[in-house]
């Protein structure tokens, strides 16, 4: 048996009624480069039926601990039934991209059955009225759970189930398949008064290294961590969620962001993403008459950490939480993007050391599943005493690493890649950023209630790039009509 870490089991014990940590990988494929121009269901079945031994995802359900005394443990479900994970559906006619966006959030929202492994693919058809798709384009999302897949191991999932080749070679028929037997509730019961009895020895060594490497920074990381983020306006979306999901995506290219980058010197892709982003929150709120004027919208930045040191005991590059001021309170596109290229260069590498730290990772795989709940219940009503506090962000920018080539579904190539991400209450506003066949696509997923128009808000995130796009084209223009100016001979 596997037991779920206890980094992993927390994204299980957050769970709401109104809020899971699902994630959803939204895949698009042309049928054009298949054999004969069409992928059937059951060819689609098939396919993933000869891969399910390539991950213990597939395959492994949940069992809990009597009195959660100790973290879950992966074990096989002995009722596994692939036709219950891969589901096919349409959309319903004109087939337009609204209503794919639509049925998408829906699924997305959706909490996955805990019964059962914590994952479901939906074949989507009917996507006629796709105006930049070609013709017969079907579509794959893939949703899962942070507790069972972390967010930079998504499209290591995604690799699994397909192929770098339009033909490649024939996968032979399903290896056999036996589930072993779950163990009884006595023997869980067993281990969890073990290890609960033992967790105050097993806690102690990292956390006092901890303390002892830790205690140097900890004015710096309060200063970043909560000093700063005192002063943050609140907005729409710092506020409780609701269980219904909106997503929206908007498409660029590498070349048009590379371009971004002339506009200051320094910037990266990066940079200019987070700048795209403020000027659609900008934008958006603006419209709404909400937009803060006096302090810059806040973004958490997700991301792997620079320092291989900052690994975590499980050999994973740790994740880097930044704060990021967006520079919503300036109208000048061009001194937004100076002013979050500035923070770039300036962040303290104490955040990384504390946050990334392999005792504060191992002190948290080792916490006992009854700790953790409770510390959870007590900070939910800490928090309903206190009332409104500032919210920590005022939205989320990640990262979502695609696959680094082209990449085919029983000979379909992949034309689309992108992710919806889990929101939750104070934190009603995430941005999903994924690379892939030369194109940059942001994905903003929020709730329907917090968002009403996804719609709008996607024209605010495409008229936020096409200025800065204008702007960048502009520049090369300036630049040689300054040099020609120079090269006149002056009047006598």
């Amino acid at each position: 048996m596997r037991q779920l870490s206890g980094y992993d089991a927390g994204f299980l014990y957050s769970d709401t009624a109104h809020s899971n940590a699902n994630v959803s990988l939204l895949h698009i494929f042309d049928q054009a480069t298949a054999a004969g121009g069409v992928v059937r269901f059951k060819t689609v079945l098939a396919h993933i039926e000869r891969r399910l031994d390539a991950s213990p995802l597939f395959r492994q359900r949940l069992q809990r601990v009597p009195l959660a005394l100790d973290h879950p443990y992966w074990v096989d479900d002995e009722n596994f039934d692939l036709e219950y994970h891969v589901r096919h559906i349409a959309l319903p006619k004109p087939g337009d991209w609204r209503q794919f966006c639509i049925q998408a959030s829906r699924i997305h929202a959706r909490p996955l059955d805990g019964e059962r492994p914590l994952w479901e693919a939906y074949v989507i058809e009917g996507l006629d009225s796709f105006l930049d798709l070609a013709q017969g384009s079907f579509a794959v999302l893939l949703k899962t759970h942070l507790a069972a897949v972390e967010l930079q191991q998504l499209s290591a999932i995604s690799a699994l189930l397909l192929d770098t080749s339009a033909n490649p070679a024939a996968d032979g028929p399903p290896a056999p398949w036996f589930a072993e037997s779950a163990p009884g509730q006595l023997s869980l019961l067993g281990r969890g008064l073990v290890h609960s009895a033992a967790a105050p020895l097993r806690l102690a060594l990292p956390l006092a290294r901890v303390a002892a490497n830790v205690a140097p920074a900890a004015a710096a990381l309060a200063s970043e961590m909560l000093l700063r983020p005192q002063n943050l306006p609140v907005t729409r979306f710092n506020s409780v969620v609701s269980p219904h999901r909106v997503f929206e995506t908007r498409r660029f290219t590498d070349a048009e962001f590379e371009a971004l980058r002339g506009l200051v010197d320094g910037v990266t892709v990066d940079d200019a993403v987070m700048a795209v982003c403020g000027g659609a929150m900008r934008r958006y709120l603006d419209s709404q008459g909400e937009l803060p004027d006096d302090h810059s919208l806040t973004a958490i930045r997700l991301m792997p950490s620079p320092l291989p040191s900052l690994a975590t005991p499980a050999g994973r590059a740790a994740l880097v939480w930044r704060h990021v001021k967006l520079g919503t309170e300036l109208a000048d596109p061009v001194k937004r993007l100076a002013a979050i290229r500035a923070q770039a260069d300036g962040v303290p590498d104490v955040v990384e050391r504390v946050i990334g730290s392999r005792d504060l990772a191992e002190a948290g795989e080792k916490a006992p599943a009854a700790l953790l709940s409770w510390a959870r219940r007590l900070a939910g009503r800490l928090g309903a005493r206190l009332g409104p506090r500032t919210p920590p962000a005022n939205c989320v920018i990640t990262d979502v690493p695609a696959p680094a080539q082209p990449l085919f579904l029983c000979g379909a190539r992949m034309t689309y890649f992108s992710a919806i991400l889990p929101i939750n209450d104070g934190l009603g506003l995430a941005f999903a950023v994924t690379r892939y066949d030369g194109r940059v696509v942001i994905s903003p997923t929020s709730c329907r209630e917090l968002m009403p128009d996804p719609e709008a808000f996607a024209l605010c995130l495409r008229d936020s790039f096409q200025e800065y796009l204008a702007l960048a084209q502009a520049r090369p223009a300036k630049s040689v009509a300054r040099r020609r100016r120079k090269a006149l001979p002056r009047a006598a």
